[in-house]
């Protein structure tokens, strides 16, 4: 019988971050950083068995977030998390 291990190590390399495009108003950067903030907490989320928006509070997102020394999203990314849980399959 063979035992499955369980790794917190990741599998792949990280991808090179690239710079964002200059001359795009300021909002335009705020917008995009919350999506990607919000992607990595439902991603987060959806790994550790939370699959319904509706288990999802602002407690655990935040609570989330400070497992990946995040900084405290906002109710507007506490949303936008939960938003891509229930539409995000």
């Amino acid at each position: 019988m063979a035992v499955a291990t369980v790794t917190t190590e990741p599998l792949h390399t990280p991808l090179r971050k690239k710079s964002l495009p200059a001359g795009r108003p300021r909002e335009w950067y705020v917008s995009h950083n919350r999506r990607l903030k919000a992607m990595r907490l439902a991603i987060a989320l959806l790994d550790t068995g939370v699959y319904q928006p509706s288990s999802a509070g602002n407690a655990r997102i935040r609570a989330t977030a400070e497992r990946l020394a995040m900084h405290r999203p906002s109710d507007t990314t506490c949303r936008m998390v939960r938003a891509l849980i229930r539409y995000g399959r």
